[in-house]
């Protein structure tokens, strides 16, 4: 006997859609999975053979052949036991064969009790684009799959909810659509905990506006990692498509909970990082944490403790938006267009130019510490911006600083001004735009362009510096809500690229 069930497998954050069938024949016992599988799918023999026993119903004694098609793709993980353990069911007799609109996923416990998956999805939305009207799965991923419309989806506990509602007995109700949440972030920090630091607090306000990448270097205790991890409070809220594209990557590492979030990621990761943990990887490769700052802000705190070769993996991610991991018999790719935000000291004690401490540090020890930070790298952080020690009247200051609400208001705005100018194309803010954007939407005025032109053989800018000054004077002018680029406009975004002359040209 014959039967074909709809299942779905994952490629990087991409679904692709797989027809389970099973043949039921005579002759020696035996059950083989045919189709490239895993070491995790063809384990689906075992648990398959044990939930159906568990359940009350007989395996079937003679051949049973399963084929994962298609058989060029490599299958991987537990995913198939459901469509798998149904579909024996149905070439046994003991049901109906379900309809090409009907989906199933899910892993199975000894006792048939199913368990959540990786991927949901990017396999629901696949789904839902074949044509796809019905899919079943583990309760525990109901709410995720939940989030896309035009399918209906179904959570269950057992796979006896699934064979009771194929076979008429009891039906199952498809869970509710998740609306994405629209409601005001409440964040236990602001920005407004920080006292003093105007230029460093600019600095970030324009960084936001823009999705510009940004450097901090200063001595200890300065406020460069309070500073950095209060940006996910200025950022504006997710939009659907991007917290769509958030949770995909998100869902494929299984991280993913309750649903969509509007709230930006924000990951910092220690610096004893491995590259494959930060730019992805591994025999089945999964996200970096690049990628899992996706549409957010990934923050790399004491930049130079982190190993040569993991910074060094990122230069090519920051420049593209996305990360390519290949291996022998596959390439997956991740986006990974985030806000990459970076906090440093100047020498190794930290009190480099310290107006109150003498530094310690030999010039060969300082310059050793800094080169850890290579010029490729540096050239790809659009603002470096030095942020100085607070005197004690800063600290105890009754002034009211400004609140992440007022400063997120601002950039919302010019967010809004980029959203209009880049309409219809794939660029988000002025940190993607193209070269053939940039030409367009960044005209200096005839006293900026002098300056410019000044600046770049006086600064020694490199052809990408040049390019990321613009991106950063648009963002200033938007800020301002004016059309054109200023000579003040560009005098700021100038300021922003001194570091590397003080510190690494000396």
């Amino acid at each position: 006997m014959y039967c074909r069930y709809q299942s779905y497998g994952v490629t990087g954050i991409e679904a692709y859609q797989v027809q389970v069938e099973v043949d039921l024949a005579r002759g020696m016992p035996s059950f083989e999975i045919v189709g490239l599988p895993d070491t995790a799918v063809k384990e689906s023999r075992d648990r398959v053979r044990a939930a159906m026993s568990t359940c009350g119903y007989v395996f079937p004694l003679g051949k049973t052949v399963v084929n994962l098609a298609p058989a060029f793709v490599k299958k991987s993980g537990p995913i198939y036991d459901v469509p798998i353990l149904l579909a024996i069911m149905s070439a046994k007799g003991y049901l109906e064969e379900a309809g090409d609109s009907c989906a199933f996923l899910g892993e199975l416990s000894l006792d048939g009790t199913l368990r959540p998956v990786r991927g949901v999805l990017s396999m629901v939305l696949q789904a839902r684009e074949d044509g796809i009207e019905e899919i079943f799965l583990p309760k525990e991923n109901a709410k995720e799959a939940a989030v896309i419309r035009g399918i209906r989806v179904y959570g269950a506990a057992h796979i006896n909810e699934i064979i009771d509602h194929l076979s008429g007995r009891s039906k199952m109700q498809p869970q509710a659509y998740e609306q994405l949440q629209e409601q005001e972030i409440n964040y236990p920090i602001d920005l407004s905990d920080v006292k003093g630091q105007p230029l460093a607090k600019r600095a970030l306000e324009v960084a936001a506006a823009g999705g510009h990448n940004l450097l901090f270097i200063g001595p200890p205790g300065t406020g460069k990692s309070m500073l950095a991890k209060r940006i996910p409070t200025i950022l504006p809220p997710l939009t659907e498509q991007e917290a769509i594209e958030t949770a995909k990557v998100h869902s494929v590492a299984g991280l993913l909970e309750d649903g969509l979030k509007v709230q930006r990621p924000f990951r910092s990761p220690h610096h004893s990082v491995s590259p494959a943990g930060l730019a992805g990887g591994g025999s089945n490769p999964l996200p970096g944490e690049i990628s899992l700052a996706h549409n957010g802000v990934l923050f790399l705190d004491e930049l130079p403790e982190f190993s040569r070769q993991s910074i060094e993996i990122l230069r090519q991610p920051i420049e593209d938006g996305v990360v390519t991991i290949s291996r022998a018999n596959s390439r997956v790719t991740y986006p990974c267009n985030a806000m990459v935000v970076a906090a440093m000291n100047p020498c190794p004690c930290g009190y480099l130019g310290h107006p109150g401490f003498d530094c310690r540090c030999t010039e060969k020890a300082v310059d050793k510490y800094l080169s850890k930070v290579s010029g490729p790298l540096l050239d790809r952080m659009d603002i470096q911006v030095e942020v100085a020690p607070l005197e004690y009247k800063d600290l105890t200051s009754q002034k009211e600083e400004e609140t992440s609400a007022q400063v997120r208001e601002r950039i919302c705005k010019a967010r809004t001004i980029q959203e209009q100018r880049f309409r219809g194309t794939e660029t988000i803010c002025n940190a993607g735009m193209t070269t053939t954007q940039l030409r367009q939407f960044c005209q200096l005025t005839e006293e900026a362009s002098k300056r410019m032109a000044a600046a770049f053989d006086r600064m020694g800018l490199s052809g990408r510096a040049y390019d990321r000054i613009l991106k950063v004077s648009r963002t200033i002018a938007d800020l301002e809500g004016s059309e054109r680029i200023e000579s003040r406009h560009l005098m700021e975004a100038l300021q922003y690229r001194s570091l590397d002359r003080k510190y690494w040209r000396r």
